[in-house]
């Protein structure tokens, strides 16, 4: 998928890029499948601030996508493909040979009217999902469960796709998008093929509306701030603070690892995605 350009009819408009929607269909969304959505603004239950720089949205519902896909060897077609506000990626409306409706999300290369499978029967095209134990070495999957029938968690975003490296018993190797390599048990259930909208990495917003459309408010850097604001705020003219980048709460803020050594889960890494 191309990106799509504009005349430079405004300043905004002179750098501005957007993805080319022509695959999504102009359906509205299942209404069966969206919940409401509130924006928090970046605050707690408290009302108080926990992330900075959040608000001012636009108004948006939630797509209840399904990162189980535990409905086993039942065909499935695809009925409409669908922009989705909550992520980078499209998502796809698939209809059951039963009835059942459900969103997944959209691998390259599905179009509508194409049919899908989840389970050992399935075949080894795009959107079919399996376990890994199921996938041949050497295939590109994504939407992978870390624990079991607990539902996908690694590589959803646009545009992104693992390696199935090898198998050893219980558990899998598999090279993630940043480098890591992890042994995931094979039992997890991983979807065929890589996440659509890779274009999305090189979408330019062209002005600073389109941030604030996202959520986003302007981010201030904290030499700017006084020193009762950040530690690094304060001192007569332009300075750097005199001490290390730190967030305001004195977390480095370069390069500092932030992972703790005692964490369980550092067994199942087999290489670091920083070597």
């Amino acid at each position: 998928m191309a990106l799509k350009s504009y005349n430079p009819v405004t300043p905004s408009r002179r750098n501005m890029t957007a993805a080319d929607y022509s695959i999504l269909t102009t359906d509205k969304p299942e209404k069966s499948l969206t919940v409401g959505k509130k924006s928090s603004g970046g605050r707690n239950n408290y009302g108080r601030v926990t992330t900075r720089f959040r608000g001012g949205a636009n108004k948006r519902s939630y797509r209840l996508v399904d990162f189980k896909r535990n409905k086993d060897n039942v065909p499935a077609t695809v009925k409409s493909i669908e922009y989705d506000p909550n992520r980078t990626a499209y998502i796809a409306l698939i209809c059951y040979a039963d009835g059942e409706k459900a969103y997944i999300l959209l691998p390259n290369g599905l179009n509508v009217g194409d049919v899908i499978m989840n389970g050992a029967k399935a075949e080894l095209k795009p959107g079919n999902c399996l376990k890994i134990k199921d996938i041949p070495v050497g295939v590109s999957i994504h939407n992978i469960e870390m624990i079991a029938g607990r539902g996908a968690k690694l590589v959803r975003s646009a545009g992104q796709y693992a390696v199935l490296r090898g198998k050893d018993g219980d558990y899998a190797q598999i090279k993630l998008p940043s480098g890591e390599v992890r042994m995931i048990n094979v039992e997890c259930r991983a979807t065929i093929g890589e996440v659509s909208n890779a274009e999305h990495m090189n979408v330019k917003l062209g002005k600073a509306g389109k941030k604030r459309y996202l959520g986003k408010r302007p981010h201030v850097r904290g030499v700017v701030m006084n020193p009762v604001d950040h530690p690094m705020g304060g001192g007569e003219g332009r300075t750097s603070g005199g001490g290390h980048p730190v967030s305001p709460w004195g977390q480095l803020a370069k390069g500092y690892r932030t992972r703790s050594p005692k964490k369980t889960s550092s067994k199942f890494i087999v290489e670091r995605r920083k070597k």
